[in-house]
């Protein structure tokens, strides 16, 4: 492909969008004009999935291409080393301009990963995370999650970061060096993670009493999977009050929109500089939001809301508009689509592009999406696997969940020990534990945090860990550090 053919790349990520809280996924509330618009103009991906539902590895994925499990970036304390090849380096390498905007969690000494440069700040990979020792199992929170105490309208340190973070992105659109060469720019917002407080004008479009609660069936948090039970305690999620529910929900649907107005802007500039034509969009996030639903906020889950991320591509001329698919897709898949589009080597990673699903052109796409989690609120490792109508959570020594989406999208009946679903119980076990295999996971997982431990120790002084621990409660649970 000559590089005056090749197009660019506006890649807006967020932080935490769960799909169904917007307008193209079908939510009655919460407004979102400018992703209602961008779907117009190209693809909703219905059943797109997180490669694992938390900051770091979800990212680490995302900008490998590949599974943690193949990568090691288990949890938010490990970063990938900066040899991994990114697809910032693979677009790089035929001549894009690679550059980010904000947030990409690039936790430890290297902030770009294969970018040219960042061009805003990443107030998330400022901050410290702790390392949580699976041998000492799931801990009980200290205190109920305080984050919703906190909720309500006005400013915050992220508000003015991605403030800054859009500013950044707008000067870099409307340079006319943009014209010189094809780009590739990842413009990535902390919204709408919590804190839940955003600017007043926000949080006024949505009146408490006005604002839906969660659905959650009489006897539903009683008979709840065993891991569900233990995230809960691990992260405060206590018996919280209707009306610091609807704070809750308020402030996220607020932020949500206060981020759909910067997309907004981010189009509009691409139009002003007559770059909308060459440009591949996509909007996606890392992972979503529990927001209440199953009696949890945060994600660190393999429910809908936590795992399940909106995926939506626009690419003027060579993607159809208004066009929905359904099957079940990745981010993996997503950097396998960046890679294609911009005519680089897909060697190594393992998703698949989604130009021709995109197109109608698919005769056959596999409908299958993998996740797992291997951080802190659990102590075994977990995974997920969806394909077709059912998902499939296994939990090393747990029972294993099975859920038919089509007639339960709502995740409340467990048919995992159903004998009339056995044969699709077990097929879909042997498939993820051909390429997926917990026992040895759980021993590079436990290896990887005694060593980073021993590290840690050796760098402080000796510094019990554990305190840094309760210090991660004490700040989270105000809704400070981010994970």
């Amino acid at each position: 492909m000559a590089a005056n053919d090749r197009p660019n790349l506006l890649l807006i990520m967020s932080d935490e969008h769960a799909p169904m809280f917007s307008g193209p996924y079908g939510h009655p509330l919460v407004q979102t004009p400018n992703l209602d618009r961008l779907a117009a103009d190209g693809v909703v991906f219905q059943n797109a999935y997180c490669n694992s539902p938390l900051c770091t590895p979800s990212r680490m994925s995302f900008m490998t291409g590949r599974y943690v499990h193949h990568i090691g970036a288990w949890d938010n304390s490990m970063p990938i080393p900066s040899d991994a090849v990114t697809w910032a380096h693979r677009l790089r390498a035929i001549g894009y301009d690679a550059v980010l905007s904000g947030k990409q969690h690039f936790y430890g000494p290297d902030q770009l990963h294969g970018f040219r440069a960042q061009l805003a700040r990443d107030l998330h990979a400022e901050r410290h995370h702790p390392i949580f020792d699976w041998s000492a199992g799931t801990q009980e929170a200290p205190q109920p999650w305080g984050a919703l105490d906190r909720a309500g309208p006005g400013t915050t340190e992220e508000i003015e970061v991605d403030d800054q973070v859009e500013a950044a992105a707008l000067d870099y659109l409307r340079d006319p060096a943009r014209h010189r060469q094809p780009w590739a720019l990842n413009v990535s917002f902390m919204a709408p993670h919590f804190p839940f407080v955003v600017p007043q004008r926000f949080w006024d479009l949505y009146p408490e009493a006005e604002v839906d609660m969660p659905t959650i069936p009489p006897g539903h948090l009683d008979n709840q999977h065993p891991v569900y039970r233990r995230l809960r305690r691990m992260f405060g999620m206590a018996d919280f009050s209707e009306e610091l529910v609807r704070r809750g929900r308020v402030g996220y649907y607020g932020l949500i929109t206060y981020l759909d107005e910067k997309i907004g802007r981010l189009l509009d500039a691409l139009e002003e500089t007559g770059q909308r034509e060459n440009t591949v969009i996509a909007y996606f996030s890392d992972h979503g939001e529990m927001a209440g639903e199953h009696g949890m906020w945060r994600k660190s889950n393999f429910y809908e809301q936590s795992v399940r991320v909106p995926l939506q591509l626009a690419w003027s001329g060579h993607l159809p508009a208004g066009r929905r698919v359904n099957g079940a897709v990745s981010l993996v898949d997503l950097v396998a689509t960046i890679v294609e589009a911009a005519g680089a080597s897909p060697e190594g990673i393992d998703g698949d592009s989604l130009l021709a699903l995109a197109r109608g052109e698919a005769a056959e796409w596999k409908d299958e999406a993998f996740s797992e989690y291997l951080a802190h609120g659990v102590a075994r490792p977990m995974a997920m696997l969806r394909r077709g109508q059912y998902k499939l959570n296994y939990s090393l020594d747990d029972p294993v969940e099975l859920y038919d989406l089509a007639s339960d999208p709502g995740e409340f009946h467990d048919l995992g020990g159903d004998p009339v679903y056995q044969g699709i119980r077990e097929e879909l076990r042997r498939t993820l534990l051909t390429y997926w295999d917990p026992v040895a996971l759980e021993r590079r997982v436990r290896r990887s945090q005694r060593d980073r431990m021993l590290i840690r120790a050796a760098e402080t002084g000796g510094a019990d860990e554990g305190s840094a621990q309760q210090q991660w409660y004490a700040s989270d649970s105000s809704g400070g550090p981010p994970n």
